[in-house]
């Protein structure tokens, strides 16, 4: 999940994944619920930004209401946090640092945060177990091993991650992709999907796709143009 904060514009816009021509307005304060598909943005748009990216699990003290219930969805900060969101831009805009401005950003989020802060310890430990085996371990292995049933444990799992478990670990499976395919090696697609986890090819490519837009050639394309075209800066 995540918290943008747009200091040039009070928009942000959002695209439709299948029409970009038609997009969606937001205010310059937005919250991005965890995600489990591609979202298009105007990167020229986001030309001065401060936020927070929160780690897995991180973002339910400070909304106050279930991460499950902002997946895929991008919501104004001021339908979750009121006046404050609209208090807080103005201060950032009024702050020349980028050190105070972190400092206020700050301010604002504990004066926010529902205490206490320790998440669920079946959720602690499910995400240690997720993002050190890879997705190795299955939902069954994890609830049985902390004593909740299956149902249970998936339910406060989404309320603070915003994912089920399963869709968690399948994002991870992802994103270890694209840090095997980053390391700007020639790419043995058949290679990285059997180390990432993946059981046949048709299986990697629906969810390379699903998740990011692109084929997984497209996509290693695309990342290559990009990276020819940044400037070297002496």
């Amino acid at each position: 999940m995540e918290l943008v904060i747009n200091l040039r514009e009070d928009s942000t816009r959002m695209y439709d994944r299948r029409n970009i021509g038609q997009c969606q307005t937001f205010p310059g304060s937005i919250v991005i619920g965890a995600q489990s598909e591609f979202f298009v943005i105007d990167t020229a748009e986001q030309a001065a930004v401060i936020g927070v990216h929160f780690k897995p699990g991180g973002a339910f003290p400070f909304f106050k209401m279930p991460a499950g219930e902002l997946r895929n969805e991008h919501v104004a900060l001021e339908t979750l946090w009121g006046r404050d969101a609209a208090d807080l831009r103005e201060r950032l805009l009024g702050t020349s640092t980028p050190a105070a401005k972190f400092r206020i950003l700050e301010h604002y989020l504990w004066k926010r945060v529902a205490k206490p802060l320790e998440r669920h310890p079946a959720v602690g430990f499910a995400l240690r177990e997720f993002q050190g085996a890879a997705g190795a371990r299955t939902v069954g292995d994890v609830s049985g091993e902390i004593g909740l049933s299956s149902r249970r444990f998936i339910q406060i799992f989404t309320d603070e991650v915003g994912l089920t478990p399963k869709l968690f670990c399948r994002v991870q499976r992802f994103q270890k992709v694209l840090r095997r395919i980053g390391l700007g090696q020639r790419i043995d697609w058949a290679g990285v999907a059997l180390d990432c986890g993946y059981f046949d090819q048709a299986h990697f490519i629906h969810d390379f796709s699903g998740f990011s837009g692109l084929n997984p050639s497209a996509y290693a394309a695309q990342r290559t143009e990009h990276l020819n075209h940044v400037p070297i800066l002496d």
